[in-house]
């Protein structure tokens, strides 16, 4: 792909007429005139080096890497010399391989594993990959990968094209702000301070360089490891092409097989990385503004919470917090004993999170400047100035986060915080962002871990650096605490540090869509821990606007509400009883489902499944689902249809195919099909896999208020098996990392005469709860008898929703319910 408009045409002022050349071992004079686009000629050379396989036309040179079973990566040295193999997403490269063998044809060769082949052709280098029954997955366009001098910075911008299969559909590129759906559009990747962003705008604030592919009803992944400004074509300049590029670095990507969409991000994320388990409470409500100041302010919102009763574990303090706005100081105008505050807080069950941005105030007198300045830490531009820039304390340097003499010393700065109480940090300005010229320079070094870079390179890891350092720092500080960190920027990999918003939105329903859809699409990119800014950053939310949000917030991941200072407060009470009551209903839920929720957690940690999984996962046989984008499920047994268009009292949802319950009727309703269901605002369709054992607490106003003496289990009936999970941990420490977790795997299944339930135990945790109330949804017949491990139990009985109820141990290992 030429894709002349998005990139620098750096030897405009050199030549007169671009020179394309197409075979490399032809003798060509670049003395007189610079090669603009080169090209890979025919395969001349074949080398093995245990895993990786080199490739030549006798300069240029492409690695094949089998780098598990199902993912193989490409790598091309325009000149043969290989840059160093480092990256900041892929902590380590070689994942477990069966059996790969290479193989030479007449016209090409093969690279297979048992589950997939990258075939290169022989005369013109391209390449493919097939899964091992007939399907191509992907196959190179002519000329494919080339690449191009830069005379300005050295290196080359480099390309890759593939080919568009005329119904193949993308997804993925984390949090872009359109259609779900990327066929047809282009992007661009280049962390981006995007205040109040609109639909379909580009750059955003992170960069996630990674794409799911599908078509013929097979999928397939592309990780394209490259830092430096990038671009993804999905068929937008010719519908016939899909392709990739950058301004700098290495063409290197990785191909990762599925068949199933859910194969592909399974695998980027042992690739990546999967989050570790948060604290138990950032799952709970938190509260902020910009900014809630001074104390008897956070006080009183705080009072609120209590004295309405509306669940909340966290309040947050922005900028102002900060002594002129330096980063570790406190106003003491604002917060004369800060250490008290966050005690009194505490002890009502209120976390604190403070924010904590990149830009160090130039200012000797400041300890965090004197120090970083001694030690030589900030950023430095080429001519050996120090990088300086305005952002909201004035004149400030950076440190480089690239560094990790750097990453330690900031990471230690946290210290007074933590020793004071403070339970989380949020990193924002961190793409960087600087007033007046957006970001820094390009000419910017960087230590890279070694590697060196000017900030072309290191611009987009800038952010995830930060975090990275603030969430190292945080480890060793609390020791066995778990850390909770926020970022508003980062990279591929960022998942292994923080969790992330979707930046400053502001408050229509058109955002309220976006946000719903950036959410699913972090999801699948690998990014689990998401969320908006509730009712809008900017802007006026009416009650029915912010009411609708804080539905879909509360199956928002990361649940919070914010808003800029020139807002009208916006807590969950600003709109009247009506929506109060309305919006206390949903976070009551939210804590209610908290078991479950923490639950899915465990398996996006553990097994790397995403925990807003859209429909396209979901059924990706269905064309149709490639273009549905307003629900999804968390985990895989809730499915969420949230009311995005004002004044709506129904909605149409499309239920996968199974048997379904409505959460608030338990209506069954068969899968497969499109219902009109009623959506009132005081409602949000909600149903229920078939099968599902669905855990609940008690309603609680903060994450673990009280003791929980008794756990409820919604079973829901179903006549297949259904397999169910739900993960019990001390929810605030990394004991789970020795064991000390307990994974319950419920397993349902029924028919007209018997319902079956059986549970198996992992793990060494032991929960303080002795007992299971058990509520089985959706009976088909009189029950007569209930036998739990060979025991009869003779305390049930049915309600008039036909309900039946009864309790049990919660170590039980077989429930029978019979008709007999």
């Amino acid at each position: 792909m030429e894709a002349q408009n998005d990139k620098p045409n750096v030897a405009s002022d050199l030549i007169e007429k671009e020179q394309e050349v197409q075979h490399l071992n032809n003798p060509v004079d670049i003395s007189v005139k610079p090669i603009v686009k080169q090209y890979l000629g025919s395969v001349k050379k074949v080398k093995k080096e245990g895993n990786r396989f080199y490739f030549s036309d006798g300069d240029a040179r492409v690695e094949i890497r089998v780098v598990s079973d199902d993912m193989i990566r490409v790598r091309l040295a325009p000149h043969g010399v290989f840059l160093d193999d480092f990256s900041y997403a892929v902590p380590e490269v070689d994942q477990k391989v069966s059996v790969f063998k290479m193989q030479e044809h007449d016209d090409h060769y093969t690279v297979s594993t048992h589950s997939v082949t990258c075939k290169i052709e022989k005369a013109n280098f391209h390449i493919s990959f097939h899964d091992n029954i007939t399907n191509v997955m992907m196959v190179d366009e002519a000329n494919s990968m080339h690449w191009e001098e830069n005379v300005d910075f050295g290196g080359y911008y480099i390309y890759a094209t593939k080919k568009c299969h005329p119904e193949e559909n993308f997804f993925g590129l984390g949090d872009k702000s359109g259609n779900f759906n990327l066929r047809g559009r282009r992007f661009e990747n280049w962390n981006t301070d995007a205040y109040s962003f609109g639909w379909n705008q580009d750059p955003l604030y992170r960069t996630i360089p990674f794409y799911i592919g599908l078509h013929n009803q097979a999928a397939y992944g592309i990780f394209f490891d490259n830092t430096f400004k990038s671009y993804f074509d999905f068929g937008s300049e010719d519908v016939n092409k899909t392709s990739f590029w950058a301004d700098g670095g290495e063409l290197q990507y990785y191909y990762i097989h599925g068949p199933h969409i859910m194969d592909v991000v399974k695998r980027y994320a042992t690739l990546t990385g999967t989050h570790p388990m948060p604290p138990k409470w950032t799952l709970g409500y938190q509260q902020c503004r910009w900014s809630y100041y001074p104390e008897t302010k956070v006080k009183e919102i705080a009072r609120q919470f209590r004295e309405r009763k509306i669940p909340c574990d966290a309040i947050y303090l922005d900028i102002d917090y900060m002594d002129g706005y330096r980063c570790f100081t406190w106003n003491k105008k604002y917060f004369p004993d800060p250490r008290r505050m966050i005690k009194e807080l505490s002890d009502d069950g209120f976390k604190t999170v403070v924010m904590i941005d990149p830009g160090i105030k130039v200012d000797d007198d400041y300890w965090v400047f004197k120090e970083g300045k001694e030690k030589r830490f900030f950023c430095r531009r080429s001519d050996d100035y120090y990088m300086e820039g305005h952002v909201w304390p004035g004149r400030c340097q950076f440190p480089d986060f690239t560094n990790p003499k750097v990453r330690s010393w900031w990471g230690n700065l946290y210290k007074e915080l933590v020793d004071m109480g403070v339970a989380g940090f949020w990193n924002d300005m961190n793409e960087p962002a600087v007033f007046g010229s957006g970001t820094f320079p390009n000419d910017v070094r960087h230590n890279y871990d070694g590697y060196r870079g000017s900030h072309r390179k290191a611009h987009n890891v800038y952010g995830m650096q930060m975090v990275r350092s603030t969430y190292e720092g945080l480890k060793k500080l609390m020791r066995n605490k778990r850390p909770f960190t926020i970022t508003r920027a980062g990279y591929s990999g960022m998942q292994r540090y923080a969790s992330v918003w979707t930046g400053d939105n502001i408050a229509t329903w058109e955002h309220l869509k976006i946000g719903n859809i950036q959410c699913q699409r972090l999801s699948v990119s690998g990014v689990p821990f998401c969320g908006t800014d509730i009712g809008g950053f900017s802007g006026e939310p009416d009650g029915e606007l912010f009411t609708r949000w804080i539905q879909l917030g509360t199956f928002s991941p990361f649940m919070r509400a914010h808003s800029a200072g020139d807002t009208a407060e916006r807590e969950p009470w600003s709109f009247g009883q009506f929506f109060e009551d309305i919006n206390r209903k949903f976070i009551e839920l939210r804590y209610r489902l908290m078991p479950y929720l923490y639950s899915v957690f465990w398996e996006h940690h553990r097994y790397g499944f995403p925990i807003l999984r859209p429909l396209v996962m979901l059924e990706q046989e269905n064309i149709s689902n490639s273009f549905r984008q307003d629900e999804f499920c968390y985990g895989d047994k809730l499915l969420i249809c949230p009311v995005l268009e004002q004044g709506a009292i129904s909605r149409k949802v499309y239920l996968p195919k199974g048997t379904w319950y409505n959460f608030w009727t338990n209506e069954v309703l068969d899968g497969g099909n499109e219902y009109t269901v009623d959506a009132k605002i005081d409602s949000m369709p909600m149903f229920v896999r078939a099968g599902t054992v669905l855990p609940e607490y008690p309603v609680m106003q903060y994450v673990d208020e009280k003791s929980i003496t008794e756990v409820i289990l919604n079973i829901y009936h179903s006549d297949y098996e259904v397999n169910s999970y739900m993960y019990e941990d001390h929810g605030d420490t990394f004991a789970y990392e020795q064991d000390i977790y307990l994974e319950k795997k419920f397993t349902v299944k029924g028919d007209t005469q018997a319902i079956k339930v059986n549970q198996r135990n992992e793990g060494l945790y032991t929960p303080n709860y002795e007992f299971y109330v058990c509520n089985v949804i959706g009976v088909k017949f009189q029950v007569k008898k209930i036998i739990i491990d060979n025991k009869e139990v003779k305390d049930f009985y049915s309600d008039d929703q036909n309900i039946l109820h009864f309790q049990c141990n919660k170590n039980f290992t077989d429930i029978q319910i019979l008709s007999l």
